[in-house]
């Protein structure tokens, strides 16, 4: 099976640029709906997998992906779950941030389309070395 590795900084730069892309489209063009609701979340799951490639560096590109989405279904689905506890981490804004507020099918679907898109990079732009 052919091994993968990646550069760490190269990921690291592209997990940081696509958390920066995320803030600035929220802070920048929040108040058009779409980029609100769905954009905010491709990015996220994007920045989940070049998160997960970056620590993971010589794990072949479909593991990496399906970590990411399995990571990002997962947050999703633990908004289902509300206690008190965790409500109050979900009330300080980095823990909102990382935890979200409600459960939202359509979550789903941009984490699926967030985590393509990065594999997609991985795959035309950036190239891999393999063995």
């Amino acid at each position: 099976m052919p091994i993968t590795f990646r550069n760490r900084l190269s990921y690291g730069l592209l997990t940081a640029g696509v958390m920066l892309v995320g803030f600035l489209s929220r802070h920048l063009l929040g108040h058009y709906a779409f980029i609100k609701l769905y954009v905010g979340d491709a990015l996220w799951s994007m920045m989940v997998f070049y998160g997960f490639a970056f620590v993971f560096r010589s794990w072949p590109t479909w593991k990496v992906a399906a970590a990411a989405l399995g990571f990002s279904v997962s947050v999703e689905a633990s908004q289902l779950y509300h206690a008190e506890w965790i409500d109050a981490i979900r009330n300080i804004p980095l823990g909102g941030l990382k935890l979200g507020f409600t459960f939202v099918w359509s979550d789903l679907l941009c984490y699926s389309v967030g985590v393509g898109l990065g594999v997609r990079v991985e795959v035309c732009l950036i190239g891999t070395v393999k063995n």
